[in-house]
């Protein structure tokens, strides 16, 4: 039998979302059976969450094992006056680097990367601190997981 939930579609959203978060690889039959939908609802939507883009595309997540043999840092990146798009566009071809943001605070991004030893890490964040309109770095080597969703 069918669930039947009574949520608004944005909720629905959300939830189909944390489910491909979950596994992006689901079935669209399994992500239905779940939230008590037909499968043409789902293909709907996911279809309607692709074209506005908020589903920009799907991604692998590695197992532990794989996670544990590398090493993660945060780098914490201040850079000089209206050079923040100038640091952001070099970083781009910048080989373990799994995200960049811009935030409010004492720095001006945080950038997660990762590296297979401790040479090449090192190699990776001097490759940062190297780059035109970086001011200073400063980095927290990450010694395990929590949490992670």
């Amino acid at each position: 039998m069918t669930k039947v939930y009574d949520i608004s579609p944005d909720k629905l959203d959300r939830e189909l979302i944390g489910l491909l978060r979950a596994n992006a690889r689901t079935p669209i039959s399994d992500l239905a059976r779940t939230l008590g939908l037909s499968r043409t609802t789902v293909q709907s939507r996911l279809e309607r969450l692709e074209r506005s883009r908020r589903i920009t595309g799907y991604t692998v997540r590695l197992s532990d094992a794989h996670e544990r043999g590398q090493i993660q840092a945060y780098v914490m990146i201040t850079v000089h006056p209206k050079q923040a798009g100038i640091v952001a566009e070099q970083m781009k071809t910048l080989q373990g680097l799994r995200r960049l943001q811009s935030v409010s605070g004492p720095v001006d991004m945080i950038a997660l990367v990762d590296a297979p030893s401790a040479a090449d890490m090192d190699a990776v964040i001097d490759a940062i601190g190297a780059l035109e309109g970086v001011e200073r770095t400063t980095s927290s080597i990450v010694l395990g997981t929590k949490l992670d969703r």
